[in-house]
């Protein structure tokens, strides 16, 4: 396709994704869920597992494989531009003074679904055929154990603002426990990738990379911009240019953390974490948000989903094997950090609603299974096994968090 062409590909997308994503999101609003599960469902929707198998020609009409060059990077914008938005909310007073129910819950929300993910992991790699033969049984555990490990970081924060959760000891708990628990995946995931490679250090530049990068961040640029922010204040308005320019940072971080194969989420979040509080963050939030939650962040959930397939479970003993998977990642996630939370003196309530949010994977669970399977380190069956879980543990956090975290009616 040409230039001109997959701008005109590009245009009908995102028009088509818009107008689905708000139909399926007004249907969706029925069954207590939020926006930003919808728009997960649509993508899914859209993709192969539905609108691919249906109207195959139609699909591959509105979607051929040249124009994902265009709709990719455009949907890594729009998630990077709302983690940047996340970070800006990020509040860092809460976390200190919860700072032991933050590691607590990041802890139990690694160590649970680890072991149980990487119990898993040995049993499919010696019993049955999930995992290719290339694929180590060492490889094969800390890959299953990464994947249950994931907290589905866009997703979580999206939900927390959609309850107006955002600021609240709750919501930042949930947020800064997630955080650290994706990135712990993420590096565990890059171990996975350097095993099988053959490659220790692409671990190494992963880790290090992420550590330096968060060091500069926090310790180098936040005291800069915070000596320049007194004069912004002063002033009492953000310029263009210098809104430009603050966009520019958060593009470096996304662009770094993109590079060492963390992701870009992880940057653009701490670039925003690094921000002065004030007139600068209020203005960043209220020049962004608009844009990349109505316009650009549809498009990421929508990419993954046109890479999502569901359909290879048909046999009753892969059914069992999902089974297990989805208990073993709600009681290992969820539980685990309710009870974390609740061992740290959070209240029981708090508590409960930072399980039921932790639970939640979506399609951060989906990039970290795609790229499994496009290395081949797991099989079409355990791909769908693994999607199937991520989407089920989503659905069941809005829901369910209302159900417990909803303050008791009187009695009559």
């Amino acid at each position: 396709m040409s230039n001109l062409q997959l701008a005109i590909q590009f245009f009908l997308q995102i028009a088509i994704i818009l107008m689905f994503c708000r139909i399926v999101g007004l249907i969706a609003a029925k069954f207590g869920q939020p926006q930003v599960v919808a728009e997960m469902i649509a993508g899914v929707l859209l993709g192969p597992s539905l609108f691919g198998a249906i109207a195959p020609e139609w699909s591959a009409a509105l979607f051929p494989k040249d124009s994902m060059k265009v709709l990719f990077p455009a949907s890594q914008l729009g998630l990077a531009l709302y983690m940047f938005i996340v970070g800006l909310e990020f509040r860092m007073d809460i976390v200190r003074e919860r700072f032991r129910a933050s590691v607590a819950v990041s802890f139990a929300g690694m160590a649970a679904p680890f072991i149980l993910g990487a119990l898993l992991g040995w049993y499919f790699k010696t019993h049955t055929s999930l995992f290719p033969a290339p694929t180590s049984l060492p490889n094969a555990a800390i890959f299953m154990g990464a994947s249950m490990c994931i907290t589905a970081f866009p997703m979580l924060a999206r939900i927390i603002h959609f309850k107006g959760l955002a600021g609240t000891v709750m919501g930042t708990v949930a947020i800064g426990a997630g955080a650290i628990d994706d990135a712990m995946a993420w590096m565990l995931l890059a171990i996975v990738l350097a095993g099988f490679k053959g490659d220790a250090s692409h671990a190494l530049v992963n880790i290090g990379g992420a550590a330096a990068y968060v060091a500069l961040t926090l310790l180098v640029i936040r005291p800069i911009l915070a000596k320049w922010a007194s004069r912004i204040e002063a002033r009492g308005v953000v310029s263009d240019g210098e809104y430009a320019f603050l966009l520019s940072l958060m593009c470096l971080g996304a662009w770094w953390t993109d590079y060492i194969e963390l992701h870009a989420v992880f940057g653009a979040f701490v670039m925003g974490a690094a921000m002065p509080r004030g007139l600068i963050s209020r203005t960043l939030i209220e020049r962004t948000q608009p844009l990349a939650v109505a316009l650009l962040l549809p498009l990421f959930f929508t990419f993954s989903g046109l890479n999502t397939r569901i359909g290879s479970l048909n046999t009753a003993v892969l059914w069992l094997m999902c089974a297990a998977v989805l208990a073993a990642a709600i009681a290992g996630k969820g539980l685990a950090c309710w009870a974390a939370a609740r061992a740290a003196g959070v209240p029981n309530r708090e508590a409960l609603g930072i399980g039921v949010l932790m639970n939640a994977r979506g399609l951060m669970e989906l990039i970290i299974i795609n790229i499994g399977l496009q290395n081949g380190i797991i099989s079409q069956e355990l791909f769908a096994i693994l999607t199937i879980m991520a989407v089920i543990t989503t659905l069941m956090a809005s829901p369910i968090f209302d159900r417990l975290t909803s303050p008791a009616r009187p009695a009559p």
